[in-house]
């Protein structure tokens, strides 16, 4: 079981119901404490911003994209690492050029996704 503070909240950004709460029930299920939320949009009037230790997207979302989130967040200084998800390779390499942890293909392995937030919640997002 993971040990949690309140520094260590995950945030799932996911227009796809389904997707977050399958997102949020694995990471619950191993400790993490998560929020969701549908819309880029929303994530970014939560006011939790700076409280997010780690952030997880889909790329393509509503009016806001993913890779939109992530330059926004950016010129907020909001510094957390950021897992990208996607079903399109293209977008996928755009987020990684543009600083994300890393990019997982949907549907993801749970394995993988539980990896990179290790890496994520210990590292603060610097690769080695």
């Amino acid at each position: 079981m993971v040990t949690l503070s309140q520094s260590s909240l995950i945030a799932i950004v996911d227009d796809d119901e389904a997707i977050r709460e399958a997102t949020q029930g694995l990471l619950k299920a191993v400790g993490y404490a998560t929020e969701v939320f549908p819309s880029a949009e929303d994530f970014l009037a939560s006011g939790r911003l700076h409280e997010v230790a780690c952030l997880i997207t889909d790329i393509q979302l509503g009016r806001m994209s993913g890779l939109q989130l992530q330059r926004q967040l950016g010129s907020l200084g909001v510094t957390a690492p950021i897992i990208v998800m996607t079903a399109f390779p293209e977008d996928g390499r755009r987020a990684l050029a543009a600083g994300a942890l890393c990019v997982l293909d949907k549907p993801f392995i749970k394995d993988e996704l539980l990896t990179h937030i290790r890496l994520a919640l210990r590292s603060g997002g610097q690769l080695p």
